[in-house]
C-alpha cells in the first residue's frame, strides 16, 4: 500500500439501517446456505460483531489509511522469524502429507490480492477488474488431489469428503496456512488484513455483498480480525459478518492493531477456536 494521511478524527457514528438495507433480502448462492430456520438481519447482522464500531468515515474514507510501511514491517519481520521457527514443523508436516496420502505436499490456488485501482480512479494495467492483482497463494495440502472435471471454486465443508484425515487435523489447528508466511515475504500478503478469495467466488459476492469489494484496500492476510472473531465461511450470512469485521479492521489500521491480532490468534489456533 503506498503511503497515505490519516483522515481528521470524527465522532464515531454507528450505521444506519438503510447503510445496510440489502442484507435483508434472501440468500441466493450455490456456496452454502445457514441455518434455514434462521433468518439474518440488519439487527443480527451488527450484533454479529463485538462492538460494532464500523465508523461511516472508516467506510467512506478508506483512502485515507494511514501509512502501511509499519505494518508491513512488521509483517516481514514476524514472516522471517516465523519461517525460522517454524522449520522443524513444516518439514515433519511436509513429510506427513506426502507418507498419508497422494499428491504434492503444497497446495497452490489463484486469490484476489490488493486492490490499487481505487487510489487512482482505475487503471489498465489489467484487461480487466477482478477486484485486485491475482496471486498463488500457498497452503500445506490438506484435501484429496483434484480429478478432471473438479474445476468449480467452492467452499469447503465441516464434513467436506475431499479432507483427509491428516489434513482434518491441519485445518482444526490452522497450520495448513503457515505457508502463506512465504507469500508476506513475497509481498503478495500481510501477516493481519482480510482472507484472499478465490477469483470465481470472489466475482459473485461482490455482486450480492456491498462494500465487499473495499476489504481488498488492503493487503490480504494470513490471520485478520474476522478469523479470530468467526469460524470458516459455509454460507452468504457468515461473508455478510465477515465484510463488517474487516471493513471494521480496516477503518482502524494501525500496527498496533495487527500486533493485537497477531498476539489473539495464537490461542485460536491452540484451541481450535474458528478451524473445522
Amino acid at each position: 500500500m503506498q503511503e497515505g494521511h490519516r483522515a481528521p478524527p470524527r465522532r464515531a457514528k454507528h450505521l444506519s439501517d438503510n447503510a445496510f438495507r440489502r442484507l435483508d433480502e434472501p440468500l441466493t448462492t450455490s456456496h452454502g446456505t445457514c441455518n434455514a430456520n434462521r433468518t439474518m438481519t440488519t439487527i443480527d447482522f451488527a450484533a454479529a460483531t463485538s462492538s460494532y464500531r464500523i465508523h461511516v468515515y472508516g467506510l467512506e474514507r478508506v483512502s485515507h489509511a494511514p501509512p502501511d510501511r509499519t505494518r508491513r514491517a512488521l509483517s516481514v519481520a514476524v514472516a522471517a522469524i516465523g519461517l525460522v521457527v517454524s522449520a522443524p514443523l513444516l518439514a515433519v508436516i511436509a513429510a506427513a502429507i506426502k507418507l498419508t496420502s497422494r499428491g504434492p505436499v503444497i497446495f497452490t490456488q489463484k486469490r484476489v490480492g490488493i486492490d490499487h485501482r481505487w487510489r487512482s480512479g482505475g487503471t489498465h494495467r489489467r484487461a480487466r477488474d477482478v477486484g485486485g492483482v491475482p496471486f498463488t497463494i500457498y497452503k500445506f495440502r490438506t484435501m484429496t488431489v483434484a480429478q478432471p472435471g473438479d474445476s468449480a471454486e467452492v467452499w469447503a465443508t465441516p464434513d467436506d469428503p475431499r479432507i483427509t484425515p491428516l489434513g482434518g487435523v491441519l485445518r482444526k489447528f490452522r497450520l495448513d496456512e503457515i505457508p502463506q508466511l512465504w507469500n508476506v515475504l513475497r509481498g503478495d500478503m500481510n501477516v493481519v488484513g482480510p482472507r484472499p478469495e478465490q477469483p470465481a467466488i470472489f466475482a459473485q459476492l461482490r455482486k450480492q455483498i456491498p462494500r465487499y469489494g473495499r476489504r481488498q484496500r488492503v493487503r490480504p492476510g494470513i490471520t485478520g480480525w474476522a478469523q479470530i472473531n468467526q469460524h470458516y465461511d459455509t454460507c452468504l450470512d457468515d461473508v455478510r459478518r465477515k465484510v463488517a469485521y474487516d471493513l471494521e479492521y480496516v477503518a482502524r489500521l494501525s500496527a498496533a492493531e495487527d500486533l493485537k491480532i497477531m498476539l489473539r490468534t495464537v490461542p485460536t489456533m491452540l484451541f481450535r477456536r474458528g478451524g473445522w
